[in-house]
């Protein structure tokens, strides 16, 4: 039986990779949480690889992070640890027991400069401390281990655990009105689209950085105004501007990322992002 490892097993991408698992037969994954796997101990790493050492895995997926952006700011060791160190350690013990090492990485590498999609090979100038332990470990990720693949997303939500579908949904179900940010642009990706894509992923040859998204360009008002209408609630969604808004962590104001280099190697299924937030709204409404 071909095996694939997935670490961070309880986030979002770690419980669509889960159900995933349950089409793809002719692969036995194996799910690890932070209390077997922890990225953020060395110790932890090698106990656990230590004992893998004949182990036959075809793939790691690292579907584990640190990325609470803004605790970042004042949290940087920790932030290092997980994001550099911990997908570091694990490539090097990848490439030792002849696995691919796939590594999910994020939008935030990028200032937001731009004003039409990044490519992969565009130049990296992180504004966050969370975008820099991205960016550092993706560099690190390719130093130790050149036949990683880098997969880089952005603005990931499902059903599952805390994000920003959730919250909306639930305080949309809770409030009269909303104020959210117009003036930052990116791209919505459901997290079991980008599963789909990391399996692909994990069973190719390819390797390198790669670029995944849905379709489509949205503001995070844009994002907030179809949450709430594809569910009927009753709730004014008012933009603001990220002034209004202060955080710690600066983010990028447009992060758009390009798929030509995806399409052009991977079968990849895309649909645009209000596509893929209705057809899951109605999931769920169907399920209750």
């Amino acid at each position: 039986m071909k095996k694939i490892l997935v670490t961070g097993s309880t986030g979002q991408l770690g419980n669509e990779l889960r159900s995933l698992s349950q089409v793809e037969k002719e692969y036995h994954f194996e799910f690890v949480d932070r209390s077997q796997l922890d990225l953020g101990s060395e110790v932890s790493i090698k106990d656990f690889f230590s004992n893998q050492s004949s182990s036959n895995y075809l793939a790691i997926i690292n579907a584990a992070a640190y990325t609470a952006v803004d605790l970042a700011e004042k949290d940087k060791q920790n932030a290092e640890l997980v994001n550099v160190d911990g997908p570091t350690r694990i490539a090097k013990y990848a490439k030792s027991l002849g696995a691919k090492f796939i590594h999910v990485s994020t939008d935030f590498v990028f200032d937001g400069n731009h004003s039409r999609p990044y490519k992969e090979v565009d130049l990296k100038n992180p504004i966050s401390v969370y975008g820099k332990t991205k960016s550092d470990g993706e560099d690190s990720v390719l130093d130790t281990n050149p036949d990683s693949l880098i997969l880089r997303t952005s603005w990931v939500y499902s059903k599952f655990g805390k994000n920003f579908f959730n919250t909306i949904a639930r305080l949309s179900k809770e409030k009269d009105s909303l104020r959210v940010i117009d003036d930052q642009m990116g791209t919505p990706t459901w997290a079991g689209d980008l599963a789909r894509v990391c399996f692909s992923a994990a069973i190719s040859k390819e390797s390198g950085i790669f670029h995944f998204s849905n379709e489509g360009v949205a503001s995070w008002y844009d994002f907030a105004y179809e949450i709430v209408r594809s569910f009927g609630y009753d709730c004014k969604v008012i933009p603001i501007v990220t002034e209004d808004y202060p955080t710690d962590a600066k983010r990028p104001s447009y992060s758009v990322l390009s798929k030509q280099k995806i399409k052009k190697t991977f079968d990849v299924q895309n649909v645009h992002w209000k596509e893929r937030l209705y057809r899951l709204v109605d999931e769920i409404k169907n399920q209750k």
